[in-house]
């Protein structure tokens, strides 16, 4: 399926992909922009990988098409075994993936999930407030099956042991070159180290080896646990039942069904949810839903109306995909 043709070797050196879960990456908040017009740039994690480019993967869980000026872009969510979630876009300027964006929306919209495969470079969006909120814009993607998948697991978790391992060894050492080599970091690791421990305060690794175990369990029990992450079927609700091995403590035992009858304005319920968030990066789009649905709006109405008061109305911002805040 789909690619980007390769940069112009000219230009600068193209950087490696590297193997990340998602966690690990959506806990990064520090960029390094590259100093020349063609010099790579960088997000920096707590671990000290650096992401220019990254290979990775997961289930589709959200995709969507957004009409612009120029064309269309399009965004997406892939929910990897660690139950975090890499954001992606198609950009208006690649239309040379549209095409095979467009064959990929229409088996989500049918109610199909699957397992996918992705090469993304960095991105990251500075709201006003200085956070940092990062994603992938897409180069290459393709459906892949289970075996495909599971190696990606492994190779992952191998990838993030090391970093593991790097970190634990640089803990009591100074932060310079010499000290961390001596203290048995690889030389490869050093430089993202060494940036990642002097804008990082010190934090516990803990999430991140329960993320290499849940990748691990699910690598060796590759045809039950990834069975219910893509089981396809005919209507929303067993649709979200099917994703409950990702869900997150937020979406457990949603339901996309009212509960009672409409209270109030469906619109009036949206603000008031997003308006009486206690998270600085914004609600994220499915606890909007979750209170129309509680509500008694039906999740057909109640995305219709997050819709119009975002593009139409304006009273509500999405500074991050998925995460919405009141404009003021």
């Amino acid at each position: 399926m789909g690619g980007a043709s390769m940069m112009n070797q000219t230009r600068a050196r193209r950087q490696s992909a590297i193997r990340i879960f998602a966690q690990e990456y959506s806990d990064a908040n520090l960029p390094l922009e590259g100093v020349g017009e063609y010099d790579p740039s960088f997000i920096i994690t707590k671990l000290g990988a650096k992401v220019n480019r990254a290979i990775f993967g997961g289930v589709i869980d959200r995709f969507e098409r957004r009409e612009g000026d120029n064309g269309p872009n399009y965004n997406g969510h892939l929910r990897d075994a660690t139950g975090g979630i890499h954001r992606f876009q198609i950009a208006q300027f690649q239309p040379e993936l549209h095409a095979d964006a467009e064959e990929l929306l229409a088996r989500f919209e049918s109610g199909d999930r699957y397992l996918m495969m992705m090469i993304g470079r960095a991105r990251w969006f500075e709201s006003d407030d200085g956070g940092i909120f990062t994603s992938f814009r897409a180069e290459e993607f393709c459906i892949v099956e289970r075996p495909v998948y599971v190696n990606w697991l492994v190779e992952t978790s191998e990838a993030t042991l090391r970093r593991l391992a790097a970190y634990s060894a640089s803990l009591g050492s100074d932060n310079n070159s010499e000290a961390l080599k001596s203290a048995g970091v690889p030389l490869d690791l050093i430089e993202g180290m060494i940036l990642a421990k002097g804008h990082y305060s010190d934090f516990d690794p803990e999430s991140y080896k329960v993320g290499v175990l849940q990748g691990l369990s699910m690598a060796l029990n590759s045809n039950s646990e990834i069975d219910n992450m893509i089981s396809p079927s005919g209507n929303d609700i067993e649709k979200d039942n099917s994703l409950n091995t990702f869900s997150s403590p937020e979406s457990e035992n949603k339901s996309d069904v009212p509960k009672s009858e409409p209270k109030g304005d469906v619109e009036d319920v949206i603000l008031n949810a997003v308006r009486n968030s206690s998270s600085p990066d914004g609600i994220p789009y499915d606890s909007i839903v979750l209170s129309c649905v509680e509500a008694g709006f039906s999740r057909e109405l109640s995305e219709d109306a997050i819709e119009d008061l975002r593009d139409i109305k304006c009273q509500i911002i999405e500074p991050r995909f998925g995460f919405f805040q009141i404009l003021d």
